[in-house]
């Protein structure tokens, strides 16, 4: 008998209580998102934390099959399982639960057996984490880098690859060009992107973090002119461009990609490199086609292209991007 009872005490899974809780959800909404809409809700319920898509968030014109949206999502539940890791908690994801409203995306428990390290520098990442769309420096990222980037985003059931070769880079760049110039011309695109830059509130884009375009022939963005003063082209010489996927243009691949992504960034922060995500040729349809065929090889269907390089040594720091606030996004 008390064997028996030494045996169950010893596989208790320890829930972790509504604080923890709260501070791991917390952590998750540092994750990126498509123009910093933080399109996600969480609710705490029957002991598990469930990650919903916020609809009214979706960026209709720009992203009417929510890829972006649950790709951001996807991001947020990659930081908070990055996060449990880190205090010492584990995770157990349901991800599209059988029976479960479409807008839920992952159920996770958030558990643990015996009493774990902190790892606070892995918490600092998550602070430190950012988007600089500064130019980068023209020195390459080497092919052992991206490797072993890419092998981290397909550990969490993505496909990643790098595009390196000089054919690839530059049709890439061609197809990201034209993918530019089709929604320059979009009306409701442009007035749709723009409601999220400089908005008064806890979301989308401050000018702040958004770079001057003094030759917009030679320096092209998808937004309009900001206050950080750099230039940069779509791609630039140092850059390297890491496309992600999965094997369908589906809501499941979009989520996992979602995953890789925040992976794939969160190391890339850790090796001191930056990120700046590439959505624009994968949001006109024909453009994302084209590359999954002529520059992937059909080896996979892209989802997000990410632009990899380095950052100028000495470079002032960014502000924080605005967050909401958690009681608008957590419901316990």
């Amino acid at each position: 008998m008390s064997s028996r009872t030494t045996q169950r005490s010893r596989t208790y899974a320890e829930p972790a209580p509504p604080a923890v809780l709260e501070r791991l959800v917390s952590l998750a909404c540092l994750a990126p998102s498509v123009h910093n809409t933080q399109p996600w809700l969480w609710r705490h319920a029957d002991g598990a934390l469930e990650l919903s898509a916020d609809l009214r968030r979706q960026l209709p014109a720009e992203d009417p099959r929510g890829r972006n949206l649950t790709l951001s999502c996807g991001a947020a539940l990659h930081h908070l399982q990055f996060a449990a890791r880190a205090l010492g908690w584990d995770t157990t994801v349901e991800r599209l639960p059988l029976g479960a409203p479409e807008t839920v995306l992952a159920r996770v428990l958030v558990h643990r057996t015996a009493r774990q390290a902190v790892a606070r520098g892995d918490i600092d990442l998550l602070r430190t984490r950012c988007t600089d769309r500064r130019r980068f420096t023209a020195w390459p990222v080497p092919a052992d880098r991206l490797t072993e980037l890419c092998h981290g985003a397909v550990r969490w059931g993505a496909r990643a690859e790098a595009v390196t070769s000089d054919a690839g880079r530059f049709r890439l760049e061609l197809l990201a060009n034209q993918a530019l110039t089709s929604l320059e011309i979009d009306g409701r695109r442009l007035l749709e992107q723009d409601r999220w830059i400089d908005r008064d509130g806890p979301d989308g884009i401050p000018l702040e973090l958004l770079p001057d375009d003094p030759d917009p022939l030679q320096a092209r963005s998808r937004f309009r002119p900001g206050l950080l003063e750099d230039t940069r082209l779509v791609i630039h010489g140092g850059d390297r461009v890491i496309a992600l996927g999965g094997g369908y243009d589906d809501v499941a691949g979009w989520l996992r990609t979602g995953e890789a992504m925040s992976d794939l960034w969160l190391e890339a922060t850790r090796a001191g490199m930056s990120v700046v995500p590439m959505s624009q040729p994968v949001e006109v349809e024909s453009t994302r086609q084209e590359i999954t065929r002529s520059v992937l090889g059909g080896r996979f269907e892209l989802h997000l292209l990410l632009r990899v390089g380095w950052q100028a040594i000495g470079r002032s720091g960014l502000p924080r991007t605005p967050r909401r606030p958690l009681a608008e996004v957590f419901r316990r």
